[in-house]
Protein backbone atom coordinates (compact mmCIF):
# COMPACT_ATOMS: atom_id res chain seq x y z
CA UNK A 1 0.00 0.00 0.00
CA UNK A 2 1.29 3.30 -1.09
CA UNK A 3 0.60 6.07 1.33
CA UNK A 4 0.27 9.95 0.53
CA UNK A 5 0.92 12.90 1.77
CA UNK A 6 -1.05 16.53 0.55
CA UNK A 7 0.77 19.90 1.17
CA UNK A 8 0.93 23.39 -0.44
CA UNK A 9 -3.24 24.39 0.12
CA UNK A 10 -3.93 28.03 1.34
CA UNK A 11 -5.65 30.92 0.86
CA UNK A 12 -5.61 33.00 -2.50
CA UNK A 13 -7.49 35.56 -4.20
CA UNK A 14 -9.32 34.62 -7.34
CA UNK A 15 -7.47 34.67 -10.45
CA UNK A 16 -4.39 33.38 -8.81
CA UNK A 17 -2.14 30.37 -8.45
CA UNK A 18 -1.32 27.34 -6.38
CA UNK A 19 0.55 24.64 -6.44
CA UNK A 20 -0.24 21.26 -4.43
CA UNK A 21 1.96 18.68 -3.81
CA UNK A 22 1.42 14.46 -2.92
CA UNK A 23 4.07 13.04 -1.55
CA UNK A 24 4.03 9.27 -1.87
CA UNK A 25 5.76 6.47 0.54
CA UNK A 26 5.80 2.63 1.13
CA UNK A 27 5.39 2.26 -2.94
CA UNK A 28 7.16 4.01 -5.95
CA UNK A 29 3.69 6.17 -7.60
CA UNK A 30 5.47 4.58 -10.90
CA UNK A 31 2.98 1.95 -11.57
CA UNK A 32 -0.04 3.94 -10.57
CA UNK A 33 -2.52 6.21 -11.74
CA UNK A 34 -2.25 9.37 -9.74
CA UNK A 35 -5.34 11.57 -9.25
CA UNK A 36 -6.80 14.53 -7.81
CA UNK A 37 -10.21 15.22 -6.20
CA UNK A 38 -11.73 17.66 -3.93
CA UNK A 39 -14.73 17.77 -1.90
CA UNK A 40 -16.20 20.92 -1.10
CA UNK A 41 -18.76 21.55 1.79
CA UNK A 42 -21.94 19.68 1.76
CA UNK A 43 -21.06 18.19 -2.04
CA UNK A 44 -19.73 15.24 -2.26
CA UNK A 45 -15.88 14.43 -3.58
CA UNK A 46 -15.20 15.11 -7.18
CA UNK A 47 -12.95 13.93 -9.79
CA UNK A 48 -10.45 16.26 -11.00
CA UNK A 49 -7.57 15.25 -12.92
CA UNK A 50 -5.11 12.25 -13.12
CA UNK A 51 -2.22 10.73 -15.03
CA UNK A 52 -2.12 7.53 -15.72
CA UNK A 53 0.11 5.08 -15.36
CA UNK A 54 0.27 3.75 -18.94
CA UNK A 55 1.73 7.61 -20.28
CA UNK A 56 -0.31 9.57 -22.59
CA UNK A 57 -1.90 13.13 -22.18
CA UNK A 58 -3.53 13.60 -18.30
CA UNK A 59 -7.47 13.74 -18.24
CA UNK A 60 -9.05 16.64 -16.37
CA UNK A 61 -12.67 17.32 -15.84
CA UNK A 62 -14.45 20.31 -17.60
CA UNK A 63 -14.65 22.37 -14.51
CA UNK A 64 -10.44 22.22 -14.23
CA UNK A 65 -9.57 21.66 -18.01
CA UNK A 66 -7.41 24.53 -19.22
CA UNK A 67 -6.98 25.53 -16.05
CA UNK A 68 -5.29 22.80 -14.02
CA UNK A 69 -2.52 20.44 -14.76
CA UNK A 70 -1.14 17.56 -13.48
CA UNK A 71 2.67 16.47 -13.32
CA UNK A 72 4.39 13.61 -11.85
CA UNK A 73 8.37 13.34 -10.95
CA UNK A 74 8.98 9.43 -9.90
CA UNK A 75 12.41 10.47 -8.73
CA UNK A 76 11.06 12.01 -6.12
CA UNK A 77 7.52 9.85 -5.87
CA UNK A 78 5.61 13.37 -5.78
CA UNK A 79 2.71 14.45 -7.75
CA UNK A 80 2.20 18.03 -8.17
CA UNK A 81 -1.46 20.09 -8.95
CA UNK A 82 -1.16 23.25 -10.59
CA UNK A 83 -3.90 25.39 -10.61
CA UNK A 84 -4.23 28.58 -12.72
CA UNK A 85 -6.93 31.26 -12.72
CA UNK A 86 -8.78 30.22 -9.35
CA UNK A 87 -12.24 30.32 -9.14
CA UNK A 88 -14.20 30.64 -5.70
CA UNK A 89 -16.14 27.60 -6.29
CA UNK A 90 -12.70 25.86 -6.70
CA UNK A 91 -12.77 26.38 -3.14
CA UNK A 92 -12.45 22.36 -1.41
CA UNK A 93 -10.51 20.01 0.25
CA UNK A 94 -7.75 18.49 -2.20
CA UNK A 95 -7.27 14.56 -2.05
CA UNK A 96 -4.27 13.27 -3.88
CA UNK A 97 -5.16 9.15 -4.32
CA UNK A 98 -3.86 6.25 -6.16
CA UNK A 99 -4.80 3.64 -8.42
CA UNK A 100 -4.17 0.70 -10.15
CA UNK A 101 -6.69 1.62 -12.78
CA UNK A 102 -5.55 3.27 -16.58
CA UNK A 103 -8.37 5.43 -16.82
CA UNK A 104 -10.24 6.01 -13.25
CA UNK A 105 -12.48 8.84 -12.75
CA UNK A 106 -14.85 7.63 -9.55
CA UNK A 107 -14.17 7.76 -6.37
CA UNK A 108 -14.35 3.94 -5.87
CA UNK A 109 -11.50 3.19 -8.71
CA UNK A 110 -8.55 4.52 -5.97
CA UNK A 111 -7.53 2.23 -3.36
CA UNK A 112 -5.14 4.98 -1.43
CA UNK A 113 -5.93 8.52 -0.46
CA UNK A 114 -4.22 11.36 1.35
CA UNK A 115 -5.44 13.22 4.15
CA UNK A 116 -6.65 16.23 2.13
CA UNK A 117 -5.32 19.62 1.91
CA UNK A 118 -7.61 22.80 2.28
CA UNK A 119 -7.51 25.41 -0.93
CA UNK A 120 -9.99 28.65 -0.46
CA UNK A 121 -10.19 30.90 -3.16
CA UNK A 122 -11.53 34.14 -2.49
CA UNK A 123 -13.76 36.72 -4.13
Amino acid sequence: QVQLVESGGGLVQAGGSLRLSCAASGRTIGTYTMGWFRQAPGKEREFVIYISWIGGSPYAADSVKGRFTISRDNAKNTVYLQMNSLKPEDTAVYYCAASTYSRPTYYADYHSWGQGTQVTVSS
